[in-house]
């Protein structure tokens, strides 16, 4: 095979990976064999090095620009996310050089999502992060030799509309989440049970670690100081307290695995930390729940409702799911704490409310008028008409 040229490595999964940085561009590709990586290497090579002798401007290709931009965001918390939503277009784009970027030749990725039943806000997530890799090679990426930005101009690259494309809240009864509970495995059950419990997203869930727990032994729970790096928008920490369901929770949890509360045997039968909640074993259980489309965020909605059906104030259920800018663990003021505390308490076990979203009680409307025979309105008996379909008439003496 002759010698590896450096910057050329085998991975463990068998493929070959050029990983190189060349006058601060980042040369990164993954290839079958050797000799393919070893020809795109000197071929990029090469390219640079007429760009050095004859001044001429490299084609940067979006893969690279996109690699750069994952190198420089990695301690970000919503790398994974932007990863995923890079993934899903570099099929389309990942081999077109910058300025061939635009909304033309993202056409054809739009409407592959869009058949395949993607929403609108899941196709703008990908576009979006299209829009930042450009706006960064025309604006921060420059050539350290000329001093140019890698792109003359970012392109317009236009969201598409939410209008209509917005998918509702469907926050879940406590008779659906009884099934819903029966149908999950053992550790997606408990972090159901959690979530239902906390109101918190399913990355903090995933990632939630032994180091960040604080006991609180004046209210016999744990409290989970999630740094603002695992915080969406990652402007301070946020707590998050355990109530008297998620605190013997916590308890079985203990010891299971070394650094993170919730884990998962793999196909080693080693475990290790749950990457997401939705999954096909999440997939499949609300299937079998007959629980349509959903979505673990909707666990966190159903929280909400609970929080507001129970009459608590509006600023403790934004310090319950975050919506509060304000940060409660620069000082961790125990009245605080105990107000969160009491709050969640109010939340596990079903109430005398409805726990019903709009959504759900027109769902329910439209079942009933389908089942109701004609000229019934609904929620109307036939032991309540006469044969003539009109209110039976009471006689009188």
């Amino acid at each position: 095979m002759g010698k590896r040229s450096s910057g050329i490595y085998k991975r463990s999964h068998g493929k070959w990976v050029v990983d190189k940085f060349v006058q601060g561009i980042r040369l990164c590709q993954s290839f079958e064999s050797f000799e393919d990586a070893d020809a795109w290497l000197t071929r990029e090579l090469e390219a640079l090095r007429l760009k050095r002798i004859h001044g001429e401007q490299p084609q940067v290709s979006f893969d690279q620009a996109a690699g750069r931009f994952l190198e420089e965001n990695a301690h970000l918390a919503s790398i994974d996310s932007t990863v995923h939503h890079l993934k899903a277009v570099m099929p389309y784009i990942g081999e077109l050089s910058l300025d061939q970027v635009h909304m033309g030749t993202l056409r054809d990725f739009i409407e592959a999502r869009l058949e395949a039943g993607r929403a609108h806000k899941t196709i703008n997530l990908s576009l979006a992060a299209v829009r930042r890799v450009l706006n960064l090679a025309a604006g921060t990426w420059r050539d350290h030799e000329t001093g140019k930005p890698w792109l003359q101009a970012a392109p317009m690259i236009t969201l598409l509309p939410l209008t209509g494309h917005q998918r509702s809240p469907r926050p879940i009864s406590w008779n659906e989440q009884e099934a819903l509970v029966k149908e999950l495995p053992e550790h997606l059950r408990r972090m159901a049970i959690f979530v239902l419990n906390t109101g918190v997203r399913d990355d903090v869930v995933c990632n939630l670690q032994w180091d960040w727990e604080i006991p609180v032994p004046d209210l016999g729970v744990s409290v989970f100081e999630v740094p603002a790096e695992n915080v969406k928008g990652r402007r301070t920490s946020k707590l998050v307290v355990c109530n008297s369901v998620t605190q013997p929770l916590i308890e079985e949890l203990r010891g299971i695995h070394p650094t993170h509360v919730f884990a998962m045997a793999w196909s080693h039968h080693e475990l290790g930390p749950v990457q997401t909640m939705n999954n096909t074993a999440w997939q499949a259980a609300r299937r079998r729940a007959r629980l349509g489309d959903l979505h673990v965020h909707d666990l966190r909605h159903t929280v909400g409702m609970r929080l507001r059906e129970a009459g608590v104030n509006e600023s403790t259920r934004s310090d319950v799911l975050w919506h509060s800018a304000r940060s409660i663990t620069n000082h961790y003021s125990m009245a605080q704490i105990r107000e969160i505390h009491e709050a969640l308490e109010k939340i596990t076990r079903p109430s005398n409310g409805w726990n019903k979203s709009l959504q759900a009680l027109k769902a329910e409307h439209a079942a009933r008028k389908a089942t109701a025979g004609p000229g019934i309105a609904p929620g109307e008996t036939e032991s309540r008409k006469s044969p003539a379909g009109r209110p039976a008439q009471r006689k009188t003496g």
